[in-house]
């Protein structure tokens, strides 16, 4: 493979505007590079498996959107489905008969989900799942857990994960001490800090509320147990137990985490693949529960755009392209493929590293690990990653630009761009 110095002249110049008209030149954070040093590309387009920048550089791609694009970017069904919603009107702001049909496959979907609810994003689900678990119980407090992060509302932003992680933020400014007093934390994967939490705590949680396999502190699956674990603890204390599922909803398994492992929470929260790359997030569960949701309940939550046509559309026909025979085997070979052979290379020269995948889900951490929380994950060598992330680019790969971010890859993914993808890091690794 033949390396060549990255030409980015007009993300630069593109880049440089930008950053005198929005914060750090950006809309969100993790976009910036902070982490990893030098500037980021500008996407011109995307498809497939692939991205294209403003200067005319070709990427296989494994950020995904952050996770939307399981089908691949800019799907041809997707967008032939898109093209005829768009001709009926882009937001009604009334009832659509799309959200009907996305709400049915939801259901029949997700084993914890009874009732759905659609939103905009998956930080405005997790708001309103936190206020639906306090309306249910009559309870304040709520368990999470270091490094997940759950959308960027003022009482989640206690040792948060994602772009909080990314740039070693502490708890944010501007959140009172008030939002987040009620917000209890434990490491990932320790039930014994649950427990005593609980114990603290007699009769004031609402409830625990975590991702099920952590993709904002980088992947970081459960230990054997801890779910059940959880399980008993939440229906032993009278607490619900919630799984942020905006992740891996609909990517580790059709049904999402709560299948594969074949535990069901009482709430769940989902976003990314069910909107098919448009803006959409949905939380769900309990019909019990979900019926203190307003106009059948008290518990008030709205929004405009909440079920617009275009974001039913594009989650309809991507649930559909999902639910065609061997996609999770698909998935599941290639993204092993991925991992095995990232762990394997980095063995080979000589470098610390763990990491593995679920499914369409990956991770690597130059650290010699285990990695079961955000105190493990910690400890990898942040200016490794950062010159692994900009060798893998300069050679037409791109990673989420954080050491504390998932992978992800999708069904336009070919073992060609995995082998090419493999090649270009053994170049990158054997240099590092």
């Amino acid at each position: 493979m033949v390396t060549t110095t990255l030409k980015t002249t007009k993300s630069e110049e593109i880049f440089a505007a930008a950053q005198k008209l929005m914060p750090g030149g950006v809309s969100s954070p993790v976009r910036a590079f902070k982490s990893v040093g030098g500037q980021p590309i500008v996407f011109e387009s995307v498809r497939g498996a692939y991205i294209w920048d403003v200067d005319g550089n070709q990427y296989i791609d494994y950020v995904g959107t952050w996770g939307p694009a399981i089908c691949g970017h800019a799907h041809p069904e997707v967008i032939e489905a898109l093209h005829k919603a768009l001709e009926k009107g882009t937001s009604f702001g009334a009832p659509c008969a799309l959200e009907n049909v996305l709400a049915e496959m939801v259901i029949d979907a997700v084993p914890s989900i009874e009732m759905v609810r659609f939103v905009n994003s998956g930080t405005e689900a997790c708001m309103a799942v936190l206020r639906l678990m306090r309306a249910f119980t009559g309870r304040d407090k709520v368990i999470k857990f270091e490094g997940c992060y759950h959308g960027h509302a003022d009482m989640f932003l206690v040792k948060a994960g994602s772009g909080v992680a990314t740039l070693g933020l502490p708890d944010s400014p501007g959140v009172p001490k008030s939002a987040t007093s009620s917000t209890l934390t434990a490491p990932f994967n320790d039930l014994e800090a649950v427990k005593a939490l609980f114990a603290e705590n007699p009769d004031q949680i609402s409830g625990v509320i975590l991702e099920p396999v952590v993709g904002n502190a980088g992947f970081i699956p459960p230990d054997a147990g801890f779910l059940e674990g959880l399980r008993v603890l939440t229906q032993e204390n009278g607490a619900l137990l919630v799984f942020d599922e905006v992740m891996t909803g609909f990517r580790i398994a059709f049904g999402g985490a709560q299948e594969k492992f074949g535990i069901t929470p009482d709430l769940t929260t989902l976003g990314k693949i069910i909107g098919g790359g448009l803006p959409v997030g949905a939380y769900g569960g309990r019909r019990d529960i979900m019926s203190m949701v307003a106009p059948a309940g008290p518990m008030y939550q709205a929004g405009t755009l909440s079920g617009n046509p275009l974001a039913m559309t594009a989650g309809i026909k991507t649930l559909e392209l999902l639910q065609k025979p061997g996609t999770y085997e698909y998935l599941e070979k290639i993204t092993k493929k991925l991992a095995d052979g990232l762990l394997q290379i980095a063995r080979e020269t000589g470098h610390a590293a763990c990491g593995g995948n679920i499914s369409g889900m990956f991770g690597l951490f130059f650290t010699g690990g285990p990695v079961h929380n955000y105190e493990d994950a910690k400890k990898s060598d942040l200016s490794k990653f950062s010159r692994f992330h900009r060798g893998m680019l300069e050679r037409g790969v791109y990673l989420a630009p954080s050491q504390f971010e998932a992978g992800f890859t999708s069904l336009a993914h070919s073992d060609e761009d995995i082998d090419r993808t493999l090649a270009a890091a053994r170049e990158v690794m054997a240099s590092l």
